[in-house]
């Protein structure tokens, strides 16, 4: 596998015959809801067709950040970071969450204007988000080869390592009574007297009372047999990482180019901000019209290209009899190949930023799938249709981010308590209410 090196996680190797909850997909949310729903005392279980966190979860850029988030987004990423903050002593175990702020940095008078368009979705919520001068940025930017007009700066926001963070999580989940499997894939629902029953997985079935699916770029083909048109695509997106950098700026920033994030091992992770690669499949065209809105708005930053996936996806992207293997079975990792022009494109823009940058090794490149809705809004949302089902996908790269809250809302909707914070804008029925959501512009 070409991701980066996932810290590893004791799990179990046999499933229960019952449990209240059981969870599929051993991500950034399935993780979190397992955490949320065990510590109100619900005997959970985690099945993983690959291995903990062997997708997006490990290869994000590593951001906790509330700072121009989609307006819909901002209270829920607010709690995210406030909860991680408390990460690592509620595991007993090292994230590497640090409150170190994030920086979008302005090189003119029309960017300043862009995140003070922004700022005015913030401040309802009383954010740390604010505007700061050429000095001020300077300061922050420790090691810049120049100066910039100035930035938007929000020091509440954090960072963490995603290699560690899904697995310090996943030993917390298991010290409090939950049950995690790998290389265990779920073909399908057990539904009975239409509602959920449990789980058919390539190991057998398990009895379960509620589902929740977090399976992130695979939710769609998961969804497909139940008769849920979810409109939802995936973008990859390439990332690198570099050996020690001395002399560095700290948390995390958007430069013209670049977007940097530093690492707990002296390094950086470094991805370019803007350009990300889409692969045209079968439902690129069962979703053209949903995703069209999106497709105006981030057309210059989208490279499209035809290649293997479309094959791919047109002959083996389909449900199968549950009782014979399963795409899930199949590829037990989404594990694309790097964009390199892209990275080098990143790389040289943060050596021209910053001069430690331009001294700095190439560790690792690698790629990774992100689940991308119309809105760029995730799905975090229960099914009237087929009772006991509960769906959270779609966080469009934001997953890691605000992974502890929408773990925490998840756990509110499966267990019937008030929700924390409203989730009307992450219903699965604004796909169906004529409602046409889209991304919101300006952010």
């Amino acid at each position: 596998m070409m991701g980066p090196p996932i810290d590893p996680v004791e799990t179990d190797t046999h499933l229960p015959s019952h449990v209240d909850v059981a969870i599929v997909g051993g991500g950034i949310i399935g993780i979190c809801t397992a955490l949320a729903l065990v510590q109100r005392g619900l005997k959970v279980l985690v099945c993983e067709k690959g291995h903990l966190a062997g997708e997006q979860s490990s290869r994000n850029w590593g951001w906790c950040r509330a700072a121009r988030r989609d307006p819909r987004e901002i209270a829920l990423a607010i709690a995210a970071v406030d909860m991680w903050a408390d990460m690592n002593a509620l595991v007993g175990a090292e994230t590497g969450f640090r409150r170190t702020g994030t920086i979008f940095v302005c090189e003119n008078d029309k960017d300043v204007a862009y995140y003070e368009d922004w700022l005015e979705h913030a401040r309802p919520h009383q954010m740390s988000s604010h505007m700061i001068g050429a000095d001020e940025t300077a300061a922050i930017l420790t090691g810049a080869g120049r100066r910039y007009h100035g930035a938007m700066w929000t020091p509440t926001d954090g960072r963490a390592e995603p290699q560690k963070a899904v697995p310090a999580i996943a030993a917390e989940v298991r010290r409090r009574g939950g049950l995690i499997v790998e290389r265990c894939a779920v073909r399908g629902l057990d539904i009975a007297a239409g509602r959920v029953a449990g789980i058919v997985t390539e190991r057998g079935r398990v009895a379960a009372d509620t589902v929740v699916f977090a399976g992130g770029a695979w939710s769609r083909l998961f969804t497909l047999p139940l008769g849920i048109r979810l409109p939802q695509l995936k973008v990859q997106a390439t990332v690198l990482r570099t050996g020690p950098v001395e002399g560095g700026p700290d948390g995390e920033g958007w430069l013209p180019g670049f977007a940097f994030r530093k690492r707990l091992d002296g390094g950086y992770t470094i991805a370019n901000g803007r350009s990300n690669l889409y692969s045209i499949v079968p439902d690129s065209f069962r979703f053209a019209w949903d995703f069209l809105p999106a497709l105006m708005l981030e057309f210059a930053n989208l490279s499209l290209r035809l290649d293997g996936r479309f094959k791919e996806e047109f002959l083996n992207w389909r449900p199968a009899a549950m009782d014979r293997p399963s795409p899930f079975e199949r590829v037990r990792t989404l594990d694309p190949e790097p964009v390199e022009w892209m990275n080098r494109q990143a790389f040289a823009a943060a050596g021209k930023a910053f001069p430690a940058f331009a001294k700095a090794t190439i560790a690792q490149q690698w790629a990774g799938m992100i689940d991308a809705t119309p809105d760029a809004v995730p799905v975090i949302s229960g099914f009237d249709e087929i009772p006991g089902f509960y769906l959270a996908t779609g966080f469009s790269g934001h997953g890691f981010g605000v992974g502890p809250a929408a773990g925490r809302l998840m756990a509110d909707l499966v267990t019937g308590a008030t929700p924390f914070t409203d989730p009307t804008d992450f219903r699965f029925t604004r796909f169906t209410d004529g409602s046409r959501p889209r991304p919101v512009t300006g952010v």
